[in-house]
């Protein structure tokens, strides 16, 4: 069964996932091809449906996971996902050597986490440590910075703080409101080279505490 094909240049992911589901579907025996079941966790994990993407990894046979290490290495990327570990996203996928067809969902979903990133930091934030920015964003100090100037946001070299700048209300991404849920207090941790920040996010008050390190 062929892996499904993605379009040149800009191409609808939803497209593609809706391609990898039906190959699943109409597989025999209900048994679909490794590229397959590559693309298709990847886009779950890309459009964030993380309920879809762990009932497919439950049923992807043992056998041919233990064949094709490229799933593992998708789904270690989900883990880091449903642990909200934004640090370890990014280095999970840039750990890896993707196959041409998983590469360019992979690089989509790391796109994603960041914009995620930064609009969180955007609402829960009035200032931060330039370092553990650039680690929450992926990115290097000076880039990241650079990126934030750029959006019209603040930075203090002698502090080496970050004062973002708040975002229109409602202006916030959709996807971004999937990733985060939007009732009750969100735990995020951060996990940074020497310490994990814990903090709390009320998504319904204009609140932010940051909590005792664990």
């Amino acid at each position: 069964m062929p892996v499904a094909v993605m379009a040149e240049g800009a191409f609808s992911f939803k497209k593609l996932l809706d391609q990898c589901e039906n190959q699943e579907l109409e597989a025999p025996g209900g048994i679909a091809t490794p590229p397959v079941y590559g693309q298709l966790l990847a886009l779950y994990l890309l459009h964030n449906d993380m309920n879809n993407a762990r009932y497919l990894w439950k049923r992807i046979p043992p056998a041919i996971k233990s064949a094709n290490s490229e799933l593992g290495g998708i789904w270690s990327v989900g883990q880091r996902i449903w642990q909200r570990d934004f640090p370890g996203i990014y280095t999970t996928i840039n750990a890896h050597q993707w196959s041409e067809t998983v590469q360019p969902i992979m690089e989509a979903l790391r796109d994603a986490t960041r914009r995620r990133a930064f609009a969180l930091v955007s609402q829960a934030y009035t200032s931060i440590i330039a370092d553990d920015f650039a680690a929450f964003v992926g990115l290097p100090v000076e880039e990241a910075v650079k990126g934030i100037l750029e959006q019209g946001w603040q930075a203090d070299s002698t502090t080496r703080m970050v004062m973002p700048k708040k975002p229109v209300a409602g202006a916030l991404d959709v996807s971004f409101n999937r990733f985060i849920p939007l009732s009750g207090t969100l735990c995020l941790y951060i996990h940074l080279k020497h310490f994990i920040v814990l903090f709390f996010f009320f998504c319904h008050v204009s609140l932010f505490s940051l909590a005792p390190t664990l």
